[in-house]
């Protein structure tokens, strides 16, 4: 029996319909019908009841179903195989991901696994004390942060989320009884900052230096390096601290409140990697990013389509410690 009959066998018994399941396999149906008769002829008995109203399989033809099905898929799997093999699409990808959005991007995940089996995907924490360092050592293959990135060897791959930042307090602190903070509100509150120096702009994404009317926000706060000693530093009173919009729905904590921020731009999450370094494997991923926003955007009437950023200018880190910002 030829391939191509068993995938018209296949195809007929799941579809038990002979024009469907011409136009599923792109062939006419008296190609269908032939291909059903010669299997027949060969086995010697009918695969399938016909009559003017329905199709259906035979005990002998659902016997055969279900053992050619199962040597197709091994067929299917081992051509995926070599194909993923031939393109380079095998191996292991390691992916930086910064607090919950393993689970923000778990659809993306999901789709590359499936699309991509033979390939182990890792995961490494990556903190916003340090947000390209694993990336510049190696230690991950591509990265989700939030953006801008203007690093000069790094690459900006498209948007995966945007969403509003938060205010984390301690309970007890005034602004946790309030609906909302403003800007201007950051001026008369004390902001950690990070152990290591990081690039200014990229904090500033976060929270701005400056409030609206040009009041400066202090970073005079205790140095933390993760975002869970930003959590105990908060819900010691020792600080407030903006955060990604992620932190209110993943993080709730004994202790601590997360307040919207109002006048403040949303947070942009994309992803990264090393332009010396972009893999087989790290274009995978980024296409499977790309659609699976696009079926998203699809999927929702007047969502955005994917977004690509253009090509990040240069940018100078600052060797002062900014106010850390989530």
């Amino acid at each position: 029996m030829e391939l191509r009959d068993i995938e018209i066998f296949l195809a007929l018994a799941e579809e038990l319909h002979f024009g469907r399941t011409a136009e599923r396999l792109h062939v006419s149906q008296a190609r269908v019908s032939q291909s059903i008769a010669k299997q027949e002829r060969r086995i010697g008995a009918p695969l399938f009841e016909r009559t003017s109203r329905r199709v259906e399989l035979t005990a002998i033809g659902a016997r055969l179903h279900d053992d050619l099905q199962a040597g197709y898929q091994r067929i299917q799997d081992g051509i995926e195989s070599a194909a993923a093999a031939a393109r380079g699409t095998t191996g292991v990808l390691t992916l930086g991901l910064m607090c919950a959005q393993a689970f923000d991007q778990a659809s993306i995940l999901a789709r590359f696994k499936e699309h991509y089996p033979g390939v182990e995907l890792r995961f490494r924490e990556v903190v916003f004390s340090d947000p390209f360092g694993m990336l510049r050592a190696g230690e991950v293959d591509l990265e989700v942060t939030w953006l801008p990135v203007r690093e000069p060897d790094l690459t900006v791959g498209p948007v995966l989320a945007r969403e509003p930042h938060v205010l984390m307090v301690a309970e007890g602190h005034p602004f946790a009884a309030r609906g909302s903070v403003s800007l201007e509100d950051l001026a008369d509150c004390s902001f950690p900052q990070p152990v290591n120096p990081v690039p200014a702009y990229w904090m500033e994404a976060l929270m701005p230096a400056r409030t609206p009317s040009g009041r400066p926000i202090p970073a005079d706060g205790p140095k933390i390096a993760t975002f869970q000693e930003a959590q105990a530093v908060v819900a010691a009173g020792d600080a407030v601290c903006v955060v990604q919009g992620e932190a209110a729905r993943h993080f709730p904590r004994p202790g601590i409140a997360y307040v919207p921020i109002t006048e403040q731009p949303l947070g942009v999450w994309g992803l990264i990697w090393r332009t010396a370094h972009e893999t087989p494997l790290v274009r995978a991923f980024v296409q499977s990013a790309v659609d699976t926003l696009a079926e998203a955007a699809q999927a929702a009437p007047g969502a955005d389509a994917p977004e690509v950023p253009e090509a990040p200018e240069p940018a100078r880190a600052v060797p002062e410690p900014a106010a850390v910002r989530g």
